[in-house]
Formats: C-alpha cells, sequence, structure tokens
C-alpha cells in the first residue's frame, strides 16, 4: 500500500510517499512525477514513511535522481537508502540527499 501526496509551491512541487515503493505503486509514483515535472517547477521528492523499496522502486528512484529530480528521505531506512546511493553515485548526475524532514525540502532550517 502506498499513499503519494503531490504538494505545488510557488517554486517548486513537492511529492512525498507513504508505505511500500514496490510492485504497482512504482508505476504510480514515476506516473505522478512525470506529471509534476511537466509544469516545468524543480520536483523534490520525499520518503518520508517509506517501509519498503523493491528492485523496481530502486530503478526508479536512481533514474528520477538523474533525471534531476531530488530525492530525500526521513526515517531510519530511508535516510541509510538514500545516503548509500548519495555516496556510490556521482553527485551531479544522482542528486539524492539524505534528510530528516520536509522542512528541509521547503528551504526552511529545522527547529532546534
Amino acid at each position: 500500500m502506498i499513499r503519494v501526496t503531490k504538494t505545488e509551491e510557488p517554486s517548486k512541487t513537492v511529492v512525498t510517499i507513504d508505505g511500500q515503493l514496490s510492485g504497482e505503486s512504482v508505476g504510480l509514483v514515476e506516473t505522478c512525477c512525470k506529471e509534476a515535472e511537466s509544469d516545468g517547477k524543480p520536483v523534490y521528492l520525499f520518503l518520508r514513511d517509506v517501509t519498503a523499496i523493491d528492485d523496481g522502486g530502486q530503478l526508479l528512484l536512481r533514474h528520477l535522481a538523474r533525471n534531476g529530480v531530488r530525492v530525500s528521505g526521513r526515517g531510519v531506512y530511508t535516510s541509510y537508502v538514500v545516503e548509500a546511493w548519495t555516496t556510490t553515485n556521482n553527485r551531479r548526475s544522482s542528486p539524492m540527499d539524505a534528510d530528516d524532514g520536509v522542512n528541509r525540502l521547503r528551504g526552511k532550517a529545522p527547529s532546534s
């Protein structure tokens, strides 16, 4: 099961994923990101409460990152996955960053 939320902001579009990025949900996320890209604004994909990512999900995330989608994750699992891909891929071709929350995506400093 997956929940995909798209938030339009003046300077970017944030696509938030909760649940499992696997099976049929991979196509749903891909479609949502393609629609967001068609607006011409930068797209940020936020893996908020992702519990599992299968091989198809990993391939999609790498593809999206190579094509300029900014990918970030919250939580131990997703932060680890994003960090692992960040350090093993060339940063210019894979703009993925581990993140602690959506505020960073929105350009806000985390509160202390």
